[in-house]
Order: C-alpha cells, then sequence, then structure tokens
C-alpha cells in the first residue's frame, strides 16, 4: 500500500500543465496553431528515428512502450497528411513519408506461407509473435493517403499486398466475418482459439473473428487496385456489420467490448461507424448511414458535460469509469459528428463544437517539464501490472485530434 501511495503522489506531480484558454467557439488561429503544436509533436517526439510510433508514454516511469506499433504509426502518418493538406507545411508530409516507408519495411518478402503480409505484431499482453487484422486495417488509411497525396503508389502497393493475403487467407464470405489472428513463425490461421481470451476454452466464431471493416483496407485496396474481388469482400462484411449491430448502435458481441459488463470501448464501435460513413459515401446506400448514425447518438450520450470521453462506458445507465480519459475517442467521434453534420444532422453540431473546444484545452503545453509530453493531447490509460498502477498517455489521441481539427476547419469554413 505505501508503494501504491508513492507512486501515487509521484503521478500527482506530473499532472499535465495544460493549455490555458478562454471557452467559446474555437476560431480558425487556435485551431490552426493546435494542428501544428500537435503535427510538430507527431513527427519530432512521437516518431522515433526510424519513423515508428513511440506509442504509450509510462507517466510515473519516463518510458515509451509499444503497443500495435503498426496502427499507431499508420494513423499518424494520416494525421500527419492532414495537417500538410491543411497548412502547407512540408515538414508534416516529410515526416509521413518516414513513418510510411517504416509502415511498408514490414512486409513480408520470404515467409513460404505469409509472403506479401505485413508482420504487425500486436505486442503487449498479445506478445511479439501474433500478426493481428485490425493492427493492419487500423493503420492502413495512412499508407493509402500517402499514395494519394504524393502519386507514389509504392505505400499503397504494400497495404494491398497485405490486403490481398488477408483477403486470401482470413476472409470467409460466407460466414461474413475476418478471422483475427496469425502466427508470425508459422503462418498458421489461428481459426480455434485466439490469445486474446487466454483463460477460454471454448472459443466461439466471434471470440476468433469479427465482421472488421476497421480502416476500410479492402474498399481503399478496391479503389487502388480496381480488383472487384476486394470490393465485393467490402460489401459483404459491410452488410455484416448492419446485420450485427444493436439499436444502441454497439457491436456488444466483439471485444473489447464486454457485453456481460454492458460496457463499451471508446473506439471500437466508431470505427465501424466510419467505415460504413465510407461505404455510404461510396455506393449511397442510406442503411449504412443510418447505422452510423446510431452509433454517433450513442457516443454523444456518452460525452460528458464538458466534452470529456471517458475509456470504459456503460449501456445500463452507469456512470462511466474515470480512471483513463480518452482524447483519441473525443476527436473520433468528432469526425463522426461532422461527417453526419454533412448529411443533414444537425443534432450533432453542439458535441462537436464541445470536441474542438475540449481539445484545445487539454493539450500539454509546448512549455511542460517533460519533453515527451509537448504538445500532446490528453490520452491516458491507467492499468495494474504486478501490483503497481501502471498509467500511461497514449499517442494516438493526438493523431485522431489532428485529423478532428483539420475536419473541423473545413467544416466551418463550408458551413459559413
Amino acid at each position: 500500500m505505501k508503494q501504491t501511495i508513492k507512486q501515487v503522489i509521484r503521478l500527482a506531480m506530473m499532472i499535465p500543465l495544460l493549455v490555458q484558454v478562454a471557452r467559446g467557439q474555437v476560431s480558425k488561429q487556435a485551431a490552426t496553431e493546435a494542428i501544428n503544436q500537435m503535427a510538430g509533436y507527431i513527427a519530432n517526439t512521437m516518431l522515433d528515428e526510424q519513423g515508428k510510433s513511440r506509442c504509450d508514454y509510462n507517466l510515473t516511469e519516463g518510458s515509451w512502450y509499444p503497443y500495435e506499433v503498426p496502427w499507431h504509426t499508420g494513423q499518424a502518418v494520416y494525421a500527419l497528411l492532414a495537417a500538410y493538406k491543411q497548412t502547407g507545411n512540408a515538414r508534416w508530409l516529410a515526416a509521413a513519408k518516414k513513418a510510411g516507408d517504416f509502415w511498408i519495411s514490414l512486409q513480408i518478402k520470404d515467409h513460404p506461407r505469409l509472403k506479401g503480409m505485413l508482420g504487425a505484431v500486436h505486442g503487449d499482453d498479445i506478445g511479439d509473435s501474433t500478426i493481428v487484422f485490425a493492427t493492419i486495417s487500423d493503420g492502413s488509411p495512412g499508407p493509402y493517403e500517402l499514395s494519394r497525396v504524393t502519386g507514389d503508389p509504392k505505400w499503397a502497393r504494400v497495404a494491398t499486398a497485405a490486403a490481398q493475403w488477408m483477403l486470401n487467407n482470413l476472409y470467409d464470405s460466407a460466414k461474413g466475418i475476418c478471422y483475427d489472428n496469425v502466427d508470425l513463425v508459422s503462418g498458421e490461421v489461428q481459426k480455434e482459439h485466439s490469445p486474446f481470451w487466454k483463460d477460454k476454452k471454448d472459443q466461439t466464431l466471434y471470440d476468433i473473428s469479427r465482421p472488421n471493416t476497421e480502416g476500410w483496407i479492402f474498399l481503399d485496396a478496391y479503389q487502388f487496385s480496381q480488383k472487384k474481388e476486394f470490393l465485393n469482400a467490402h460489401l459483404t462484411l459491410s452488410n455484416s456489420v448492419v446485420k450485427l449491430e444493436d439499436p444502441n448502435g454497439l457491436w456488444m458481441q466483439f471485444m473489447p467490448n464486454t457485453a456481460s459488463e454492458h460496457s463499451f470501448h471508446p473506439r471500437f464501435n466508431l470505427w465501424y461507424a466510419e467505415s460504413l460513413l465510407q461505404t455510404w459515401k461510396f455506393n449511397g446506400n442510406k442503411q449504412y448511414l443510418e447505422a452510423a448514425l446510431r452509433t454517433a447518438r450513442t457516443y454523444a450520450k456518452a460525452q460528458q458535460k464538458d466534452g470529456t470521453i471517458f475509456y470504459v462506458n456503460y449501456t445500463d445507465g452507469r456512470s462511466p469509469d474515470r480512471s483513463s480519459v480518452t482524447g483519441s475517442a473525443v476527436a473520433m467521434a468528432g469526425i463522426v459528428w461532422i461527417q453526419l453534420a454533412k448529411a443533414g444532422y444537425s443534432e450533432f453540431l453542439p458535441y462537436i463544437e464541445k470536441s474542438a473546444d475540449w481539445i484545445i484545452r487539454n493539450r500539454y503545453s509546448e512549455t511542460h517539464p517533460d519533453k515527451n509530453l509537448r504538445g500532446a493531447i490528453l490520452e491516458t490509460r491507467m492499468r495494474n501490472r504486478n501490483g503497481k498502477i501502471w498509467l500511461v498517455n497514449r499517442d494516438i489521441g493526438t493523431s485522431f485530434a489532428v485529423r478532428f481539427l483539420v475536419d473541423y476547419l473545413n467544416f466551418k469554413q463550408t458551413n459559413k
């Protein structure tokens, strides 16, 4: 207990010096300054010398820890490109290229079963020997956007090769799912047991697979390659996503939602909502728009009066667990709300403004005493490991916040 108290005291000393601003609508100047500061944090602090994301910064230790590096890096690329297009700052494009080059360096070229796949391991509790579908797909929008922005196809080509491997080996059209995990050493697709459920012997289909449209990698692969098989797979999975959605716009069958606890994850469902909006924009089918709308309304309820969204939220009326503050969800929900507002759903306008104000207000100061935090968005995750409080500030909050503020400025510009 004494050690825990010491850690808490030490943590209190590390409470961020946050940006001090007056309340009100976020100005173009304030948003642009925040975009550049956060892009600078991504380019100069978050990405290491190889161009890969450092991921989780432990606040009590002052150390970085990797966590699903490929998707965190891919989203950093996506954010830097959004900042570059908004500001014209060539430094953000250069950093995006460096990170994109790291991403494609993970391509497997000489394995008898995995050739063309990405060595995108999950890390953390799952270890470094398991490739995870979402670790690739969640990062894939960055490399595809990098090829679109630069006109160089090399990044999209590698992403599409990985998508092809996943289509051939992980996708089941009849079941409307993709299997989650692949063994990096053997190349075996894990169709019986997922390492995410270490203590669960009899695992079901939805323990080891899901209708994965996160990052819409098959749609991007189709638009890059024009191979119809990619489009067919994306639409089949999108239809499965719609079918499995509950009335709250959530997918409680799949972790990291927890049906038995009535708890839902701050980003997981938003990944599906964002992908469904991509599908709607592609083919105009309103079933995808309506499904995303249900998700967006649930997250509007989860947003607190001050704009905060916490890591663990509940569908049974309980207040959220306030131990972890999820800036990425504040931003990601805002990205989805803006798209819906553009579609005519003005009900989300107040929530968009709360997200913008929250992001401007909840950034670590540029003069923060810890250089590893300067300019980052607040994105805490608290867990307990071996009796020790494990508290990190996560990189992804900053990536999503940059994207949101760019979308916010463009939305405000076109809706004057």
